[in-house]
């Protein structure tokens, strides 16, 4: 497939909310709300724009990555600045085509060029260990209450960057979105119908999941 990659633009805007919103409709949750984080990440202080793509295909633009800021705290509260991607879309006519696996291959090589030391992200290991990531307690990276998710992963771009510590990850807190506002973005956008999808049931049982 002849996949191009270019760094999103303000004309963009509304055209990868409304992709975006293709993508994650009733997939974790009756409606979404993925579009909206789009909407109001690019503002955010930890947005960062040059990890900000758009994957092209056949002339259209088919798919986005985003990435924020996030971070880590040792023990001894060192804390380092370490990277987080998502929303990951593609338009559903065009998934399984590989533009979610060139965007986030991308991604990663760009990252590790910019001297990012890790990226960890959340999110269903099947789709992400292809591309290296591992198991958060394979690091010693815990969520602030000291557990392990399933879904944290973590890749390691500054191999050997997290030896010796343990570690408690903190997204940005542009991930706190309001629901009442995202409710409202999302009139702006044609109706769609809110249905119950059993992949919903998966995530809900995903994100209730932890390595002990």
């Amino acid at each position: 497939m002849n996949i191009s990659i270019r760094n999103e633009t303000e004309n963009d805007y509304r055209q990868i909310e409304e992709l975006t919103r293709e993508a994650f409709w009733n997939l974790y949750v009756p409606g979404c709300n993925e579009h909206f984080l789009a909407h109001v990440m690019r503002n955010h202080k930890d947005f960062i724009a040059s990890l900000d793509l758009v994957a092209i295909l056949e002339n259209r633009i088919t798919g986005s990555i985003m990435y924020t800021k996030s971070h880590l705290v040792n023990e001894s509260g060192e804390k380092i600045i370490v990277i987080t991607f998502g929303p990951v879309s593609v338009l559903p006519e065009y998934q399984k085509k590989g533009i979610g696996f060139a965007l986030i291959q991308h991604s990663i090589k760009k990252a590790t060029a910019d001297c990012y030391k890790a990226i960890v992200i959340q999110g269903h290991p099947y789709n992400y260990c292809k591309h290296g990531f591992k198991s958060s307690k394979d690091f010693n990276i815990s969520d602030a209450e000291g557990r392990y998710p399933y879904s944290l992963l973590v890749l390691e771009l500054e191999k050997g960057c997290l030896e010796g510590h343990t570690w408690k990850y903190y997204p940005s807190e542009v991930f706190n979105l309001n629901e009442n506002d995202a409710e409202e973005f999302d009139k702006s956008f044609s109706h769609k119908k809110k249905e119950y999808r059993y992949s919903q049931e998966e995530f809900k049982i995903a994100c209730r999941a932890y390595i002990e």
